[in-house]
């Protein structure tokens, strides 16, 4: 095809695959103008235009407007700024239509109510900020002002959620979830009852030099038993509830005695708190990690052969 070959609108459409009515809209704003005209003043087009139109296809394929479009093809703006800043906007699109998925999302697996569905439309649009301040009102009001705060720090970072700049879908559920748990006035007593127990029995430690929390015993001798499938209320199960109950009494600087197993199961009673696990697993999700394995099945075993031991 010859450069000084001219085309007539009907045919530049045939050549582009563009309509004439799409070709006429662009001629008439000026960014892909007539070459020359016939003698009966039908438009002209030379191979150029042909290009022309092509790049100003592919242009509005990439979600630029026709007034920047005209001043790219211009010169007048740098294709390359022009390009970066509109992938820029691309990106908060993006992550707001991946915010909005995820929330109708979970809104139609929950059967949510409007309240429900406009709270987690809020939790879901945080800023970074944001949630760090939601999360460190929640972290303050469950171990705030306890005298083994400083033991706490890494407990604190440890439930720490950190949402990535470009997350999944899955994550910004779970962050919603998080966040609504982390707003529960109930789960934050609760939470804040562990810490206070654990906070007591470090300082009891502290003084007899290092323990391990009851929590970690409990799950090192209770964990092999449920293994081997041991009735936590048959005989076999003795030995193995004595060695936690003497941990937990050395912890405390108090005899074995069924008072003592007694606070013990309602101790883990307390940290078996199903929404506990679930913060934690929501966290895993938030922030990449590993599933955690549930602890529950333990903390059961261990409730129920303790109250067993102390029915009167």
């Amino acid at each position: 095809m010859h450069h000084d070959t001219l085309y007539s609108i009907g045919e530049l459409a045939q050549r582009t695959g563009l309509t004439v009515k799409t070709i006429r809209f662009y001629s008439d704003r000026g960014i892909v103008a007539p070459t020359d005209r016939s003698p009966a003043g039908y438009r002209l087009y030379n191979i150029d235009a042909a290009a022309r139109l092509d790049l100003v296809r592919t242009l509005c394929e990439l979600g630029l407007d026709l007034p920047t479009i005209r001043k790219v093809l211009d010169r007048e703006l740098s294709f390359p700024e022009v390009a970066a800043a509109h992938a820029e906007a691309l990106a908060v699109q993006i992550s707001t239509l991946r915010l909005r998925r995820a929330v109708l999302t979970a809104v139609a697996k929950r059967g949510s109510t409007p309240e429900e569905t406009d709270l987690m439309h809020k939790l879901a649009q945080h800023s970074e900020d944001e949630r760090r301040r939601l999360i460190g009102d929640f972290l303050d009001a469950v171990f705030g002002g306890l005298d083994a705060a400083p033991a706490f720090a890494g407990v604190m970072r440890s439930m720490t959620p950190e949402l990535p700049d470009n997350p999944e879908a899955e994550q910004v559920q779970a962050w919603v979830e998080l966040a609504e748990l982390s707003l529960d006035p109930d789960f934050r007593a609760s939470v804040r009852r562990t810490a206070e127990d654990q906070a007591a029995e470090q300082a009891r430690s502290d003084t007899m030099g290092p323990r391990r929390d009851i929590a970690a015993a409990v799950r090192d001798q209770v964990g092999p038993a449920l293994t081997a499938g041991i009735d936590p209320a048959s005989p076999q199960a003795d030995p193995i509830v004595a060695a936690f109950t003497a941990h937990y009494a050395h912890l405390l600087g108090r005899p074995d005695d069924v008072e003592l197993r007694r606070r013990l199961a309602t101790r883990l009673e307390s940290v078996n708190d199903p929404r506990r696990e679930r913060y934690l697993q929501l966290l895993a999700v938030v922030n990449g990690w590993s599933a955690l394995e549930s602890l529950a099945p333990v903390f059961d075993w261990s409730v129920q052969a303790l109250r067993v031991r102390t029915q009167q």
